[in-house]
């Protein structure tokens, strides 16, 4: 979420400009326009540890300016690589982290100067957690600022979503101007039947020069086109090189706190992540 202090107070603040009904939802399949796409990166968690060649795991106590509520740790317990699957899990555990103590734990990684792509399809298979305050995010930061520090350089929310709406997911854009210049746009998707945390999903962003398009399960449900930056001329900021993100945050500004009704720990899983250029 860039410098995390700013990020977080936008990288989920991407409520979508409209909603797609039920049956907008169930679209046709997607159609590769460029069948010559190669992958150029991947994991599939096979092993018994996370492969820190592919990914950096973040620890902070800030919260974020979104007054997110966890702690993001390297503990094994918040993350590991366990029966083909990454687990990010987060608790209620009164976590310490260098004196800074917070109600909840929990874990991010990315694959910053691991892993940096412009232009091409990323998609990334996970099962999300249900609750009041439950909040996964699969996303993207550019690697340099060049255009200028958020949100001027862009950020790509490829997924996040609210474990009080087990049935939708969010894809968001952000753009314009340094914070709080910054605009957004986006949608959100709409499952018709069941819930995200019922069984495992694709989510997927096919990002080309000027377009990007969102899919689910290889069905698209949303394509932005039109996007601005106070640094450059259209396609910036989306013309640079991005990094993956993974998280499960707990509680803020976007979604509301954990209630009464809220189970823990809870869990993100994420079968693979795949990369085609």
């Amino acid at each position: 979420m860039k410098c995390f202090l700013i990020v977080s107070v936008f990288v989920f603040l991407g409520l979508s400009s409209q909603s797609l009904t039920a049956q907008e939802a169930v679209l046709e399949p997607q159609v590769t326009a460029n069948k010559a796409l190669k992958l150029v990166w991947s994991d599939e968690f096979d092993g018994d540890s996370l492969d820190y060649s592919k990914w950096g795991v973040e620890e902070n106590a800030f919260g974020g300016g979104n007054n997110e509520l966890q702690l993001f740790t390297d503990r094994e317990k918040n993350v590991r690589v366990e029966d083909g699957y990454l687990v990010l899990e987060a608790h209620r555990d009164n976590a310490n982290i260098s004196g800074t103590e917070r109600e909840y734990s929990s874990a991010r990684i990315r694959t910053k100067h691991r892993g940096d792509w412009k232009y091409g399809r990323i998609e990334v298979r996970a099962k999300l957690p249900i609750g009041q305050g439950m909040w996964p995010a699969i996303w993207m930061l550019p690697t340099d600022n060049k255009y200028g520090t958020w949100a001027a350089s862009g950020e790509i929310d490829i997924m996040e979503y609210r474990g009080q709406k087990p049935n939708e997911v969010l894809g968001t854009l952000h753009y314009g101007g340094v914070w709080p210049k910054n605009k957004y746009s986006g949608e959100t998707f709409v499952k018709p039947e069941g819930n995200f945390a019922e069984d495992f999903h694709t989510f997927s962003v096919d990002w080309t020069e000027g377009k990007i398009v969102w899919s689910i399960d290889g069905k698209p449900y949303q394509t932005q086109t039109k996007w601005t930056s106070d640094g450059g001329e259209f396609p910036a900021p989306f013309d640079q090189k991005f990094h993956l993100l993974l998280n499960l945050s707990v509680g803020g500004n976007f979604l509301g706190n954990p209630d009464e009704t809220t189970q823990f720990p809870q869990k993100m899983l994420v079968d693979f992540v795949h990369v085609y250029q």
